[in-house]
């Protein structure tokens, strides 16, 4: 395997899960099962999950308003110390911050309120390196979040995808990293499958 690219200490690192990872079956199956292994702690907030909820309803043909409802319910059943909700607090240390798309200052408010280490996200330019900075936030997006845990944690993370290949009797080793690659994760795709000896 390639060197791990971020000096990160070993202990768990606590991880705000944007939207667009947590409407990824693939990707938002990977990091909760990481988080099944406890190397990594995974929040959101109800705003984020409203945000699954639209992205899904909207961009799958047949993904009822009810069938989304139920998998960020069961989300909060299966993990209930992930939702984390900002105050007043958390907006006011970011009311003389200017951001790319408005939109995305809950996410930020979220996480300061998880005291979060990192924000994951695939929307990279809308959390500005100098922001995240002054913060003490870092960014990650979903492939890099996951190199580093297959490149740190390799027997736990193997244990993740056979959790997320377990979540569905029709998914196989071969279709979930065809799935991580169709979800923007080539990388992580491919150092499982080395591990795996698809490679």
């Amino acid at each position: 395997m390639t060197p791990v690219s971020r000096s990160w200490p070993m202990s768990v690192r606590v991880v705000l899960a944007d939207a667009n990872v947590l409407y990824s079956r693939v990707l938002r199956d990977y990091l909760l099962c990481a988080a099944e292994q406890e190397i990594v702690n995974v929040n959101w907030s109800q705003s984020i999950l409203d945000d699954v909820t639209d992205h899904l309803t909207t961009n799958l043909p047949g993904f009822t308003f009810p069938s989304a409802v139920a998998l960020t319910s069961a989300l909060s059943r299966t993990f209930p110390n992930a939702m984390v909700e900002p105050t007043e607090v958390e907006f006011a240390r970011l009311a003389e911050i200017a951001l790319p798309d408005e939109d995305d200052r809950h996410v930020i408010a979220a996480a300061l309120a998880a005291d979060a280490d990192l924000i994951c996200t695939n929307n990279t330019d809308d959390f500005p390196a100098a922001v995240m900075k002054h913060l003490g936030l870092d960014l990650l997006t979903p492939d890099e979040l996951l190199v580093h845990l297959v490149q740190v944690h390799g027997q736990q993370m193997l244990a993740a995808h056979r959790c997320a290949v377990a979540s569905n009797s029709q998914f196989t080793d071969q279709s979930t990293i065809a799935a991580l690659r169709k979800a923007g994760a080539p990388k992580t795709a491919d150092l499982m499958a080395q591990v795996l000896g698809l490679a």
